[in-house]
């Protein structure tokens, strides 16, 4: 079989220090739904949140591993450096107001390939974008939630990777199915078939010193592929194109394959299904703590080393998130 072209972006995962803080962060200040609430299933002494849109679509999921301590990373080539957002063109306005309300500097009026611009870091300096996009397309957003429907985070707009030598990223790009579609400056930007979350941008940095892994940055980026057989094709072409691709691994939520990119960009090639909706309906998802089936003997141990979290939500007292947290 075939690969046919990825439809985009499924997800970011970065990481975070302080859990209670990055969930209030994204759930009461950027508006996103906590739609999955687990652990970092390779290190499962260790929260992973899911942050999205209402019904956890691909294509809007922000991922973190909140590791306690961490130590700050380092911005740099090798990196995906900033994560944007698209939201409507009536829309910027509001959230320079809402983040600067919030104590977030805010770096306004930025124009890029003719979109507006903002860029903002979150409390441990990931750099985040809000891009008033000039085609956006409906989606479900809560309506519930401290920010108004219309001013909602609709989708990714884009993911700048930075990357010394562009052209072997460039290739693997092509080869996913981004197409160049412009360039300004030190940017190039590509665009994939999907009608979200289908932007990536490389940035051009040859002399900046590389990127280091730890607290503010990303992680890896995955990208949608629409299921199991399409997956087995993009893992076989990788292989056979000579990158070390990891064997398909269960993620419950979706199938996963990684490797590294020619610039040291951890890749992944995720499946669309199952989804967030295999262990809890969509109207309580990331209510409760969800642990895989070969975790769940563990799960008094595991909610007792695990940090304390609570909830809060518009007009109600903060209340606990995950029962039976440490004594």
């Amino acid at each position: 079989m075939s690969t046919r072209p990825t439809a985009g972006i499924h997800h970011i995962t970065a990481i975070a220090t302080d859990p209670q803080r990055s969930l209030d962060f994204y759930t009461q200040v950027m508006g996103l739904r906590l739609v999955k609430l687990t652990v970092n299933f390779d290190d499962p002494g260790t929260y992973h949140f899911y942050f999205g849109r209402e019904n956890g679509a691909p294509g809007s999921i922000l991922t973190f591993f909140p590791w306690p301590g961490a130590a700050p990373g380092s911005i740099g080539p090798g990196q995906v450096v900033a994560i944007a957002f698209a939201v409507s063109m009536e829309s910027l306005a509001y959230w320079n107001a809402r983040l600067r309300t919030h104590g977030v500097s805010v770096h306004a009026d930025i124009e890029r390939f003719g979109e507006r611009v903002m860029r903002f870091r979150d409390p441990d300096g990931l750099w985040l974008e809000l891009v008033a996009a000039s085609r956006t397309v409906p989606v479900a957003v809560s309506r519930t939630g401290p920010v108004p429907p219309e001013h909602a985070l609709l989708a990714f707009h884009s993911a700048t990777l930075s990357e010394a030598n562009p052209d072997s990223t460039a290739a693997l790009a092509n080869v996913m199915g981004y197409e160049l579609k412009g360039n300004e400056g030190n940017r190039l930007r590509y665009h994939t078939v999907g009608q979200t979350a289908a932007i990536l941008d490389v940035s051009h940095e040859a002399v900046a010193p590389r990127g280091r892994l730890g607290a503010g940055t990303v992680h890896h980026i995955a990208f949608r592929t629409p299921g199991n057989e399409q997956q087995l094709a993009w893992r076989d072409d990788l292989v056979s194109r000579g990158y070390h691709v990891t064997p398909v691994i269960d993620r419950v939520y979706f199938h996963s394959i990684y490797f590294r990119e020619p610039g040291g960009v951890l890749f992944e090639i995720a499946t669309d299904p199952p989804g967030f909706i295999v262990d809890e309906p969509k109207e309580h998802l990331g209510e409760v703590l969800q642990l895989p089936s070969w975790l769940e003997p563990h799960r008094h141990d595991l909610q007792r080393q695990l940090p304390r979290l609570t909830r809060s939500r518009p007009d109600m007292p903060a209340e606990p998130l995950v029962e039976h947290a440490a004594d």
